[in-house]
């Protein structure tokens, strides 16, 4: 049974080294999700629900199937494309960003524009903070409000971080030509006006309510 076991472990990892997946510098990480694209790509919720009886909608699910693995592909290439900038491999260069871009935020409006829940942002802000990229004052109008800002050492990383996230950015974009750059743009865009609507009125509310949203 065991030599049975480490036989087909050889074997995922001959077509692993076989596929386009595999690289020179390839990683456990990236045998691990491979192994997890194939084994989703093999059974599609369609099959899954048609097995139990249910009825369900292919498209929307290859959407919502598609959204995930993206954000999971999107996460390891940031981490790979950020790798001189430890501190900011996660989701903390889009705090960065986005400071740059409209300074003088709340903690409450950064997160929110970043669309995580506070106490995600909170975290994210404090390690910003500990690290000497953030600073934080009292707000002239409301102190029991904090407003953060880009430190001086918090702008020297975003001007470095500029190339790789641009990198990063044209390799998420993949082989899409402009027109289906622009195309994908727009879709996405227009999703993500419905969800950041949804983010900032309906937090509290159960997915049924949302549902009704979409006219479901």
């Amino acid at each position: 049974m065991q030599t049975d076991f480490f036989i087909n472990l050889l074997q995922q990892v001959k077509e692993f080294e076989n596929s386009d997946a595999c690289k020179p510098n390839s990683t456990v990480e990236d045998f691990r999700v491979w192994m997890n694209d194939k084994k989703y790509s093999a059974e599609s919720p369609t099959k899954l629900f048609k097995n139990e009886n249910h009825q369900v909608s292919f498209t929307e699910n290859e959407i919502c199937k598609q959204i995930l693995l993206l954000g999971r592909y999107s996460k390891l290439l940031i981490r790979k494309g950020l790798g001189d900038f430890p501190e900011l491999a996660n989701e903390e260069f889009t705090y960065i960003y986005r400071l740059k871009d409209e300074p003088h935020l709340t903690k409450i409006q950064l997160i929110e524009k970043n669309g995580h829940e506070k106490q995600t942002g909170t975290q994210i802000i404090k390690r910003l903070l500990d690290a000497g990229f953030l600073e934080e004052k009292n707000d002239e109008d409301d102190k029991r409000s904090k407003r953060i800002n880009l430190t001086k050492i918090g702008e020297k990383v975003f001007h470095k971080s500029v190339a790789k996230v641009n990198q990063t950015s044209k390799v998420l974009s993949a082989t899409l030509n402009d027109n289906e750059k622009n195309n994908l743009l727009k879709m996405l865009q227009k999703l993500n006006e419905f969800h950041a609507h949804v983010y900032s009125n309906y937090k509290g509310a159960d997915i049924d309510k949302i549902s009704e949203l979409t006219g479901g």
